[in-house]
C-alpha cells in the first residue's frame, strides 16, 4: 500500500504543478497543468481538482472549470463551493445556482461555507421561490444554528421586500451583527416604519452592538426615501449626539430631508457642520446644498451660492440641482444664463440637465423657448427619454403647438417609450390642450396600465372641451375598473359639471366625495361648485356655500363668484366679491377690471372711474387680450389692438370683407360688449381689433382654404367675438379651435360645441 502511493507523492512534487499554487500563473500555464493531470491520472486527487478549478475560475475561465469538475467521478462539496464562489464574485447567479443544483444531484453534503454563496446568488436574482426552498433545505439539515448561515437569509428576504419573513429569521439569529442589524434598520426605514426601526435600533444598542455609519446612514437615507423627512432629521441629530462621525453620504441625505421639510435655519446649521468637516469640497456634498437652497425657497442664498462656487467643483449632478433650484425658484432668466454658460465652456450636460431646463420653461410660461430648446437638445446628440417628453408636451399644448406635439409623439413611438405611463398621460393632456379630444381619448385607451393620472387627465379634457357626460362616463368607468378617484378626479368632474350647467349632478358628485370615499373637500372643490351656482344663475345659493366654507375661502372661491356676477351682471355680490379679492390680490388688475365691468354693463360710468382712478394710483394696467395661433409650423402671437404684425393691413382688409359679408346676413356687432363711454362707431372698431379676430384673420390667409385652425386666447372669449366665429366657420367652410381661460370653443358650419353656454 505504501509502495503504491509513493509515486503519487512524487508527482505532487513536479514542477509543472507549482502553479496551482501561484497567483500570477498564466491561463497557459494551468492548462498546461490540467494535461498533465490528465495524463498521470491525478484528477482523483480532490485537492488538485479543487485547486485546477480556482485556477480556470480566476482567469475568468468558467467554461473549462466547470469542465473539471464534470470531470471527476466523485467531487467534493469543496470543489463546488469553490466554483460557486467564483461565479458569485463575477456576478454569474444563474450558473451558480445551476452548479448548486448539480451539486444535490450528487448527494454532496452541504456545509456553511457554501450555503451563505447560494443564499446571496438568490437574493441577486430576486428567486425567493428557489431562496425558499435553500431555507427548507438550511431547516432540514440543522443549518439554522449557524449565524452566518442565518444572516444571508435575511438579507435574501430583504432583497426580497418580505421584511417580516426577514425579520422572523433575525429574531432566531444565535448572533447578531452589525451589518444584519444595519440591513434591517435600513429596509425598515425604506418603508417608513418608524416604530420598527426605533425597536430594533433599541435592540442592537442593548446587545452591545455600537452602529457604524453606514448603519446610520442606512437609517437616515431610509427615511428620508419613504418621506419621513422629519424622522430623518432627528435621527442625523442623535447620531450627532452621541458623537457618531457622518460622512458625505449622511450630509447628502440630511440636506434633502431638510429642503423638503423646508428648515432653513437647519440647514445653516449642518452647512456649518459641513464647513467644520471639511466636506464643503465634494461634489455630492455641494449638489446635496444647492438642492437644499432651492427647495427652502431662499432665492438670495442659492444666488450667493453660485457667485461663490468654484465651477471645478461642481459635477453634472451639481449643475442639474443648480438649474433645478434656479427654475423652481422663479429664477429662470438665470437659469437659462447659467446653462448657456455651461455650455460655452464645455462643462457636461446630460438629459437631466436639458430636462431641467426644459421643465423650467414649460411651468414659467415660456413655452416657444421650451420647444427651441428640444430642438438644440437634439442636435447637441443628447437623446430625450421618458422624462423629458411629459415636460415637454405641456409646452405644446399650452401655445396649441399641434404639429411639435405630433413630433413627439412620434419621438415617442420610434423610441418606445410610449408605454410610459407618464408620457402616455401628457399625450392625452397635450392633445386635449390642442382640440383633438378624439386623439386625446385615442392615446388614452392605448395606455397598457392606467394609473389616476391618465383618467384624470381625460376626464379634464372632456371637461375643458365641455363634454360632461363623457366625462362622467369616464368617472364611473374609472371606479369599474377598480381605480379608486382622488380628489384631482373629482375636481375634473365637478369642472365638467360646471361647463355643462349640470348643477343637480355637481352636488351629487360634490356631497359622495366624502360620504363614499372619504375625501374632504379642498379649496379647488369649493371653487367649482362656486363656479357652477354661480354660472347656473344661483348666485345666493353659491354666496352661502361661500359663507359655510369650513376654512377661509381663498382668491379662486371669490374669483369664481365675480366671474358669475360679471356674467349676470350683480352687482351687490359682485361688490362682495370684490372687496375680498382687493384684499387678497391687492396687486391683480383683473378683479378691478370685472368689477369695472359690471359698472360698467350698467351704465354707472362714475363708478366705473373710480375703480379704473384706483388702478391708475397704484400702477396696475388691464392685461392685454392676447391671442395664439401655429401657422406652418411657427406660432405667431397677436395683441388686441396691436398694429405691428406685417399682415395687419391684410388682416384689417379681410374683416372688414368678413363684416360686410355679416351685416348682409343679418349680424349687428354686440356693441353692448364694449365696456366704454364711447360712440358706436368706435365701438365697432374695438370689437373689430380683439385679438382672437386678428388671430383667425392671419389664419385665413396663411392656410389652404378648408383647413383647420387652433387658437389660444389669454382671456375669456367675449360674446361678439364668439358670434362672429360661429359665423366665419360657416362662410368660410372651417372648423375653428378657440381656447380660451375657462373652456375649449369647437366651431364648425356656424355652430359652436359649447351651445352658447360658457
Amino acid at each position: 500500500m505504501t509502495r503504491q502511493a509513493l509515486p503519487f507523492l512524487e508527482n505532487l512534487n513536479t514542477p509543472i504543478l507549482h502553479c496551482l499554487y501561484s497567483a500570477v500563473a498564466s491561463l497557459s500555464q494551468t492548462r498546461q497543468a490540467h494535461a498533465y493531470i490528465m495524463k498521470t491520472g491525478l484528477l482523483a486527487d480532490t485537492h488538485l481538482s479543487t485547486r485546477l478549478i480556482s485556477r480556470y475560475a480566476n482567469h475568468h475561465s468558467f467554461v473549462e472549470a466547470d469542465l473539471v469538475l464534470r470531470s471527476i467521478s466523485d467531487p467534493s462539496i469543496s470543489s463546488f463551493s469553490t466554483l460557486i464562489y467564483a461565479l458569485n464574485k463575477s456576478n454569474l447567479f444563474t450558473q451558480s445556482l445551476n452548479v448548486f443544483s448539480r451539486m444535490l444531484s450528487h448527494g454532496v453534503l452541504l456545509d456553511t461555507h457554501v450555503l451563505p454563496n447560494v443564499v446571496k446568488a438568490c437574493g441577486k436574482l430576486s428567486a425567493l421561490k428557489f431562496g425558499r426552498e435553500i431555507h427548507c433545505i438550511v431547516c432540514k439539515y440543522g443549518f439554522d444554528s449557524d449565524s452566518v448561515v442565518q444572516a444571508s437569509l435575511v438579507h435574501l428576504y430583504l432583497k426580497s421586500d418580505r421584511l417580516r419573513d426577514a425579520r422572523n429569521v433575525f429574531e432566531r439569529l444565535p448572533e447578531g451583527d452589525v451589518v444584519t442589524y444595519g440591513a434591517l434598520l435600513s429596509a425598515y426605514a425604506r418603508k417608513g416604519c418608524v416604530n420598527e426601526v426605533k425597536e430594533i435600533f433599541s435592540g442592537m444598542q442593548n446587545y452591545g452592538l455600537e452602529p457604524n455609519v453606514v448603519s446610520w446612514n442606512g437609517m437616515i437615507t431610509g427615511f428620508n426615501q419613504s418621506g419621513n423627512y422629519v424622522e430623518a432629521v432627528v435621527m442625523f441629530q442623535e447620531m450627532h449626539s452621541k458623537g457618531f462621525q457622518p460622512d458625505h453620504i449622511t450630509i447628502s441625505s440630511v440636506l434633502s430631508a431638510v429642503g423638503d421639510i423646508e428648515r432653513f435655519n437647519i440647514g445653516i446649521q449642518v452647512l456649518c457642520y459641513v464647513i467644520k468637516l471639511g466636506l464643503l469640497h465634494c461634489k455630492f456634498v455641494i449638489s446635496a446644498l444647492i438642492d437644499m437652497f432651492g427647495k427652502c425657497a431662499c432665492a438670495g442664498d442659492l444666488m450667493k451660492a453660485l457667485e461663490e462656487t468654484n465651477e471645478e467643483l461642481m459635477d453634472v449632478g451639481a449643475r442639474n440641482a443648480l438649474l433645478t433650484a434656479l427654475s423652481r425658484n422663479g429664477l429662470l432668466d438665470v437659469a437659462m444664463e447659467v446653462f448657456e454658460r455651461f455650455r460655452v465652456r464645455g462643462r457636461e450636460l446630460n438629459v437631466v440637465s436639458w430636462t431641467s431646463m426644459i421643465a423650467g420653461c414649460s411651468q414659467n410660461g415660456k413655452d416657444i423657448e421650451a420647444l427651441e430648446l428640444f430642438r438644440e437638445m437634439q442636435s447637441a446628440g443628447v437623446k430625450p427619454n421618458s422624462v423629458t417628453i411629459p415636460c415637454l408636451l405641456p409646452a405644446c399644448g399650452n401655445i396649441a403647438a399641434l404639429v411639435h406635439g405630433k413630433a413627439a409623439h412620434g419621438f415617442a413611438l420610434r423610441t418606445g417609450i410610449i408605454a410610459d405611463v407618464h408620457v402616455g398621460s401628457a399625450l392625452v393632456d397635450m392633445y386635449a390642450k390642442c382640440g383633438r379630444i378624439h386623439l386625446s381619448r385615442l392615446c388614452f385607451d392605448r395606455i397598457p396600465n392606467k394609473n389616476s393620472v391618465c383618467w384624470n387627465a381625460i376626464m379634464g379634457g372632456y371637461a375643458m372641451h365641455g363634454k360632461a357626460n363623457e366625462a362622467i362616463d369616464i368617472f364611473h368607468l374609472m371606479q369599474q375598473k377598480g381605480h379608486k378617484p382622488d380628489f384631482i378626479s373629482f375636481s375634473c368632474v365637478l369642472s365638467a359639471c360646471s361647463q355643462g350647467g349640470l348643477t343637480e349632478q355637481g352636488w351629487r358628485f360634490f356631497n359622495s366625495m366624502y360620504e363614499d370615499y372619504g375625501i374632504e373637500a379642498k379649496m379647488e372643490h369649493y371653487s367649482c361648485m362656486v363656479n357652477l351656482l354661480g354660472r347656473s344663475g344661483k348666485l345666493e345659493e353659491a354666496y352661502t356655500m361661500i359663507k359655510q366654507m369650513p376654512f377661509e375661502p381663498h382668491a379662486c372661491v371669490w374669483g369664481a363668484l365675480l366671474s358669475s356676477c360679471r356674467l349676470h351682471n350683480n352687482i351687490r355680490l359682485g361688490k362682495i366679491a370684490a372687496r375680498n379679492l382687493f384684499e387678497l390680490e391687492p396687486n391683480n388688475p383683473g378683479n378691478y377690471i370685472l368689477l369695472s365691468n359690471i359698472y360698467a354693463s350698467k351704465a354707472m360710468w362714475d363708478e366705473v372711474d373710480t375703480v379704473r382712478d384706483v388702478m391708475r394710483s397704484r400702477g396696475m394696467k388691464k392685461n392685454p387680450g392676447c391671442s395664439w395661433i401655429e401657422i406652418k409650423n411657427q406660432v405667431h402671437m397677436l395683441l388686441a389692438g396691436d398694429k405691428s404684425n406685417p399682415q395687419m393691413t391684410e388682416i384689417i382688409e379681410k374683416l372688414h370683407k368678413l363684416s360686410l359679408e355679416m351685416k348682409k346676413a343679418g349680424y349687428l356687432p354686440n356693441t353692448n360688449l364694449v365696456l366704454q363711454d364711447v360712440d358706436e362707431q368706435d365701438k365697432e372698431q374695438i370689437l373689430c381689433g380683439h385679438s382672437e379676430k386678428l388671430a383667425v384673420a392671419l389664419g385665413l390667409l396663411n392656410t389652404p382654404p378648408g383647413s383647420p385652425l387652433q387658437i389660444i386666447k389669454n382671456l375669456r372669449i367675449c360674446g361678439d367675438c364668439h358670434a362672429v366665429i360661429k359665423f366665419i366657420s360657416g362662410f368660410e367652410g372651417r372648423e375653428i379651435y378657440v381656447r380660451d381661460t375657462n373652456r375649449f370653443h369647437h366651431f364648425k358650419d356656424g355652430v359652436c360645441s359649447c351651445g352658447d353656454f360658457w
